[in-house]
C-alpha cells in the first residue's frame, strides 16, 4: 500500500524540489502586471501575465524600497526574482528582488543587473561610509577638464571656501576609455594621498553618456578608495552605479562643491560668535577676579603686614596667660591632693600611735610580735616606743 502523506507534507516536498532547481533560483520572467497591491507593511503583491498564463509575484519591502518606478497595472516589466512555493496554501509564486519597465534596453538592464550583483555584496552598505571631512584642505576634482561641471565646480569651492587647495585630475568621462581612466585617477590619488576628499562626476547627458560612472571597475574603486568619495554624475534625477558606492550622493557637480566644503560667510558667523562669547566668559571671570581682589586688598594682613604679626603676638600672649593659669591652676590642685594624702598617711603611720603611749614589740629579726603564741619564754624582744627601744626577755 503507498504512504499516506498530509498536506503539509505534499506542500514541503513540492518546495524543496523547486528550492533544488537551479533554474528557478534566479530567472527573469517578462509579462504584464494585474492585480497590483502594495500594502501598508510596505510588501508589494502582484500578478505577471502574457496571453496564455500567470503568476502570482510578491516583492518584500526590503526590495521593493529600491524602486525607482511606481509599479501599475497594464505595465510590462522584467521581473528577476527565484520562483518557490509558499507552504501554507501550496501556491507556487515568484518573489521579486527587482522589477524593470520592459523597453528601456539592455544598458538599463545591466544597470539593474550591476546594482543587484554589488548591493548583494555590501558594497552599498553604509556602514562602509567614510565621513567627509568638515574643513578639507586639499580636494581633488576627477572629471573632464573641459566641461562646464568643473568651472562650476572650481568657482563654487573658491567663494565658500577659498581657504583649500583644488586641483583637477583630467580624465574622460565618456567612451570606451573613461572607465580605465577614471580608475586610474581614482586609484593614484589613493596611492599618492593627495587629497582630503574626492570629487568625481560629470554634467548631464543620456544614460549612454553617464555609462562610464556604472562601470563595475569604477564602482570597485570607489568603494576600495581610502580618501572618501563625492559622486557627482549629472542631474538630480539621473542615478548611477557610482552614486550608490559613493561615500555621498550629489544631485549635481555644483551641489557636490557645495557639500564639499562649508561657506566661509557662515563660518565667519559661527566664529564671531564663538568670539563673543568667549570675551563674556572672559568678562566674567575677570568680575570676579576683581571683586577677590578688592575683599584681598582690605584685608588687615595685606594693608600692614606687622598686623598680622602683632595679632600673632597677642594670641601668644594671650596663650601663655592661659597656659600659666593652667599650670598654676593644676599646681595648686595637686598640692591640696598631696597635703590630704599626706595627712591621711601620717593618721595611719604607726609613730603616731607610739606617740599616744604605746609600744611595737619586735623580735631580733625584725618581725611584729602579734600574739603570745609568737614567743617562748627566754626570747630577747626589742620594744619600740615614741623615742627609741627599749630591750627586754620574755620572762
Amino acid at each position: 500500500m503507498s504512504a499516506i502523506y498530509t498536506v503539509s507534507q505534499v506542500n514541503q516536498y513540492i518546495k524543496a524540489l523547486l528550492d533544488r532547481d537551479r533554474e528557478l533560483a534566479a530567472l527573469y520572467v517578462r509579462g504584464e502586471i494585474s492585480n497590483y497591491k502594495a500594502y501598508p507593511s510596505g510588501h508589494h503583491y502582484f500578478s505577471l501575465k502574457d496571453g496564455e498564463g500567470a503568476i502570482r509575484c510578491v516583492m518584500f519591502k526590503r526590495e521593493a524600497i529600491s524602486l525607482r518606478f511606481r509599479p501599475e497595472n497594464g505595465m510590462k516589466v522584467i521581473a528577476f526574482g527565484r520562483v518557490a512555493v509558499f507552504p501554507r496554501d501550496g501556491q507556487y509564486q515568484l518573489y521579486c528582488s527587482t522589477l524593470t519597465p520592459e523597453g528601456v534596453g539592455d544598458l538599463h538592464l545591466a544597470f539593474e543587473q550591476l546594482k543587484q550583483k554589488l548591493y548583494a555584496e555590501g558594497l552599498f552598505d553604509p556602514a562602509h561610509k567614510k565621513p567627509i571631512p568638515q574643513y578639507p584642505r586639499r580636494i581633488a576634482l576627477i572629471t573632464s577638464s573641459a566641461g562646464a561641471a568643473v568651472r562650476d565646480m572650481v568657482r563654487i569651492l573658491g567663494a565658500r571656501w577659498p581657504m583649500a587647495e583644488v586641483f583637477v585630475l583630467p580624465v574622460r568621462v565618456q567612451g570606451t576609455e573613461a572607465p580605465g581612466e577614471l580608475c586610474a585617477a581614482l586609484a593614484w590619488a589613493n596611492r599618492h594621498w593627495v587629497a582630503d576628499l574626492i570629487i568625481t562626476g560629470r554634467g548631464g547627458g543620456s544614460m549612454e553618456d553617464l555609462w562610464a560612472f556604472n562601470d563595475e571597475n569604477v564602482a570597485r574603486t570607489i568603494y576600495h578608495s581610502d580618501i572618501p568619495v563625492i559622486s557627482a554624475v549629472g542631474h538630480e534625477p539621473d542615478v548611477t552605479i557610482a552614486d550608490f558606492v559613493a561615500d555621498l550622493r550629489a544631485a549635481t557637480p555644483s551641489n557636490a562643491a557645495e557639500l564639499a566644503v562649508p561657506d566661509q560667510n557662515d563660518v565667519a558667523v559661527q566664529l564671531r560668535q564663538i568670539s563673543g562669547r568667549m570675551a563674556q566668559a572672559m568678562g566674567r571671570r575677570l568680575e570676579a577676579a576683581r571683586r577677590e581682589l578688592d575683599r584681598a586688598s582690605q584685608c588687615r594682613a595685606l594693608q600692614n603686614p606687622m598686623n598680622y604679626v602683632d595679632d600673632k603676638r597677642m594670641l601668644l600672649d594671650y596663650q601663655r596667660e592661659k597656659l600659666a593659669a593652667g599650670l598654676t591652676a593644676s599646681l595648686s590642685r595637686e598640692r591640696e591632693r598631696f597635703a590630704a594624702l599626706a595627712s591621711k598617711l601620717d593618721a595611719l603611720s604607726p609613730l603616731k600611735v607610739l606617740g599616744r603611749g604605746y609600744a611595737i614589740p619586735q623580735k631580733e629579726d625584725g618581725g611584729v610580735v602579734r600574739s603570745t603564741t609568737d614567743v617562748i619564754p627566754g626570747d630577747a624582744l626589742r620594744l619600740r616606743v615614741a623615742d627609741g627601744e627599749i630591750s627586754c626577755q620574755v620572762v
